[in-house]
């Protein structure tokens, strides 16, 4: 089955970067993959995918401030989220869509993962 491992994130300040990076298992490649995330006011969900394709989608919070990339050779995907502000505070997750076809998922909802990595705590201070 697969595997995720999400590294980074920690004490940051508003404005600051955050940099996520997860590493996947093989099974990943050919779904979608995406960062979630749960913070104190929302149950967990999406904030950005990147499909089997390559194809990229962002929620609202931080589109135009955020890249969400990955590297099949190497297994691994990575999140940059710019400009942070409170609100990005956050546990975040990788997960995969496994074994959901992209076309039959919408990336978005928790409801749409069965794999998850363990979640890497964000904390974002003014």
């Amino acid at each position: 089955q697969p595997h995720l491992a999400e590294s980074g994130g920690g004490s940051l300040q508003a404005g600051w970067s955050l940099s996520l990076s997860c590493a996947a298992s093989g099974y990943c490649r050919d779904y979608f993959i995406a960062c979630c995330r749960r913070s104190a006011v929302k149950d967990r969900e999406g904030v950005a995918a990147i499909d089997s394709d390559g194809k990229t989608s962002y929620a609202d919070t931080v589109l135009g401030r955020s890249a969400i990339s990955k590297d099949n050779a190497n297994n691994t995907l990575s999140l940059r989220i710019d400009n942070l502000k409170l609100d990005d505070a956050a546990m975040d997750y990788c997960a995969t869509s496994y074994p959901y076809p992209c076309w039959a998922v919408s990336w978005v909802y928790e409801s749409e993962y069965r794999y998850w990595g363990r979640g890497t705590q964000v904390s974002v201070s003014a």
